[in-house]
């Protein structure tokens, strides 16, 4: 009775449940980046108007910041220096470092579908009390520092969760495809984040406005998901036969047995080191674009905070057309045969490396002419699309095993750069010149050029020896010489 009614149920699911997977994880990360990025832009409207600075810079921008004043309250601006700032931006990437190994490994071993929701909701819950805290505190920058660190720690489970239950319902030749859907999440939610923060702290002329909203839908998803989606096909209750039978036969080198994870060979695995290169080169574009072009957009082209939070989205959306794009291509031209997966994951690499690079310093050459700058912008955030069917999903190829550990290890060390670019561009941009800001976009081109060129000389698109257990097989190839003997 049970089976007739389950299968009863799965009849009722058109869509196969590997896309439901996919659709729901694009949308944990669409939460997942709209709380994070939130605060790029509220604090902009948070913080007392800066004196005018005595820094000369011959490229300075004419007028005043009486377009870009405040639309809060006075009451609930705070005196936070840019150091300070930079310190609260940068506090979430703390919590976020820590929580990534230790989620890969739990997502492995119970599975990604209660790590994840869990640490969604954690960060959810302390996103929408974050005003209460700051008004509790004074606005003391310190408290808003402990909030976000711990939203960090409920976040940094979010990548290797999804990256172990990605190699649980994802064949090879759908990889980029749905891969590319769920980890393009963070354009839309970056997109999100900033244009309707804009659009709500313009309107209700408080800050405050947006950690509700956000956090109060991330709360929702938390509920969809955990009714949604499972572990692994096996353990679906919903799931047709026809569509098990059919992960079954094309889901290869993983295993649900548990094992110990290969420490040592996954630290002096050169694919892996490259992979952690090009992870870091990403996320220091990345971050210096997502929590610091508002900041741009305000001290130096003056852009009012509706408006801010407009063109700081355009963006992300030509990001995720072309992640999309890029990612359907890709899988295309691998099931071809015209690249091999190395070479794919290599080019597609590059692409999102070196565009981005050439075309941020484009934009911080375009001097006051703001729809130059917002052009160039959108140029190097277009190309940074083609990263996730690059490298984003290289540790899918390199250990379908330890998906989880190994995305934990990779983008965990790549979000140190989190803590140190919000710093870094806050003490380098002191007196908000864009003098001071092309620094800035120079030491984003270095890292650029310098991690991928590292990718492409070492990177590996094939599954590592280190990804099989030696003992299965050992036990296999003493089965087959029985089998020759006997035979």
């Amino acid at each position: 009775m049970l089976t007739g009614w389950r299968l009863h149920v799965s009849k009722l699911f058109l869509i196969p449940q590997r896309y439901v997977l996919g659709v729901m994880g694009f949308l944990a990360i669409v939460n997942a980046y709209t709380m994070r990025v939130t605060l790029s832009v509220a604090i902009t409207e948070m913080v007392e108007p800066s004196k005018a600075s005595t820094h000369y810079d011959p490229d300075s921008c004419p007028g005043s910041l009486a377009n870009t004043s405040s639309v809060t309250n006075s009451d609930k601006l705070y005196p936070w220096t840019s150091t300070q700032q930079g310190l609260i931006l940068s506090s979430f990437y703390w919590g976020y470092v820590i929580t990534h190994i230790p989620g890969g490994m739990i997502a492995e071993r119970f599975g990604g579908k209660y790590s994840l929701g869990l640490g969604i909701l954690c960060t959810a819950i302390f996103t929408f009390i974050t005003p209460f805290v700051i008004y509790a505190s004074d606005g003391h920058w310190g408290w808003v520092v402990f909030v976000r660190v711990i939203e960090g720690l409920g976040e940094g489970t979010t990548f290797p969760a999804l990256n172990v239950l990605l190699a649980q319902w994802v064949p090879l030749h759908e990889r980029s495809k749905i891969g590319t859907l769920v980890f393009a999440g963070s354009q839309i939610g970056t997109v999100a984040g900033n244009a309707i923060s804009g659009a709500l702290i313009s309107v209700t002329q408080d800050w405050a406005s947006v950690f509700y909203v956000f956090g109060a839908l991330a709360i929702l998803w938390v509920f969809l998901w955990m009714v949604l989606c499972y572990p692994d096909p096996e353990t679906h209750p919903f799931i047709s036969d026809e569509e098990k039978e059919y992960l079954r036969k094309h889901i290869a080198h993983v295993t649900r047995k548990k094992r110990q994870v290969p420490w040592y060979s996954i630290m002096t695995s050169a694919p892996v080191l490259a992979l952690i290169a090009a992870q870091i080169g990403h996320d220091w574009g990345f971050f210096t674009m997502v929590t610091d072009l508002p900041k741009y957009m305000k001290d130096v082209l003056k852009f009012n905070v509706a408006q801010n939070g407009v063109w700081s989205s355009v963006p992300y959306i030509f990001m995720w057309l072309v992640s999309m794009t890029s990612g359907w291509v890709c899988d295309h031209l691998v099931a071809k045969r015209y690249l091999s997966v190395t070479l794919a994951r290599k080019i597609f690499t590059t692409i999102a490396s070196m565009g981005p690079a050439i075309f941020i310093i484009a934009a911080s050459y375009s001097g006051c002419d703001r729809d130059l700058a917002v052009v160039m912008f959108t140029i190097a955030m277009s190309f940074m699309g083609s990263f996730y069917c690059g490298m984003k999903v290289n540790a899918l190829d390199l250990a379908p095993n330890f998906a989880g550990t190994l995305m934990a290890i990779v983008n965990g060390i790549g979000a140190i750069t989190g803590i140190i670019v919000p710093y870094l561009v806050g003490a380098l941009t002191e007196d908000h010149t864009l003098m001071q800001w092309r620094v800035v976009f120079w030491i984003a081109f270095g890292v650029f050029a310098v991690t991928n060129l590292i990718f492409v000389v070492f990177a590996s698109g094939e599954v590592q020896s280190w990804n099989e257990d030696l003992t299965d097989q050992k036990e296999m190839d003493l089965r087959k010489e029985q089998s020759a003997e006997k035979a």
